[in-house]
């Protein structure tokens, strides 16, 4: 009897480890919300949830997360002394984390500090939870990109790192003719497929036409939050296929 012959499969990397987030809100309604949201998403996981000023210094120190959802309005001091605190020069050696500041605060003082204290996002309350989600999707989006490039970036590399974190739910920053319901129904659309879509495919599953389908998910690619890659058959013209870039699902990312 021979020997049977076997093919060794392809090593499968690793999933990348999940962004780790602490919430912080004096409101537990608002904080369940987006503790909810947060483990919603792929690519994601709460680590902790706190109410106070104390109780998030004393979080970040303990559960080190990647990310904190930051409300200014705490019982015993203000979001903005948690941020500069932790990013204090007595801290400057500790877990590197990021502020996404979530607050009904409008002074432009308090937007000023957040910004200056290094906050990569300033949320106004109220908001639909899309939002929160789109910024979080972003935020996902920049820490893979910076991941894969390398000690030296382009000029390149930094404008499509800053635009990831520009406010997107704005009507302005849709192109012409193209609506923000439409845009959100693509994006879950591409969000939630297992694995890559055809502009065909995109009108199939919304309703939409392909010529608007295929608008939207340029946009998208545009917005750096889809890929375009291309398929090549036996013959005829390459498929264009879309892949949505979002939190790692264990899908190849983009580098």
């Amino acid at each position: 009897m021979s020997a049977s012959t076997h093919t060794p499969s392809q090593p499968v990397p690793p999933p990348a480890p999940r962004i780790g987030v602490l919430v912080v809100d004096d409101d537990v309604r608002v904080a369940r919300n987006h503790r909810e949201l947060v483990q919603s998403l792929p690519g994601f996981t709460v680590v902790g949830v706190a109410h106070t000023a104390a109780d998030a210094l004393t979080e970040m120190a303990r559960l080190r997360p990647d990310l904190v959802l930051l409300d200014l309005y705490l019982p015993d001091d203000t979001g903005i002394s948690v941020l500069r605190r932790q990013r204090s020069p007595e801290n400057a050696g500790h877990h590197p984390v990021d502020f996404l500041v979530i607050t009904a605060v409008r002074d432009i003082d308090q937007v000023r500090a957040a910004l200056h204290g290094g906050a990569v996002h300033y949320l106004l309350k109220p908001f639909p939870l899309t939002a929160l989600r789109d910024q979080l999707e972003r935020f996902a989006v920049a820490r893979q990109r910076m991941a894969g490039a390398g000690q030296a970036a382009s000029q390149r590399d930094v404008d499509r790192l800053f635009g990831l974190m520009r406010p997107s739910t704005a009507t302005q920053s849709l192109p012409k003719g193209l609506t923000a319901a439409t845009s959100e129904l693509i994006a879950g659309t591409l969000r939630e497929a297992d694995g890559d879509l055809s502009a065909v495919d995109v009108s199939e599953r919304t309703g939409v036409s392909r010529v608007t389908a295929r608008r939207y998910l340029e946009h998208l690619c545009a917005d750096g939050r889809a890929e375009l890659r291309m398929r090549y058959g036996s013959a005829g013209r390459p498929e264009h296929r879309y892949t949505w870039l979002g939190p790692n699902t264990g899908r190849p990312q983009a580098g």
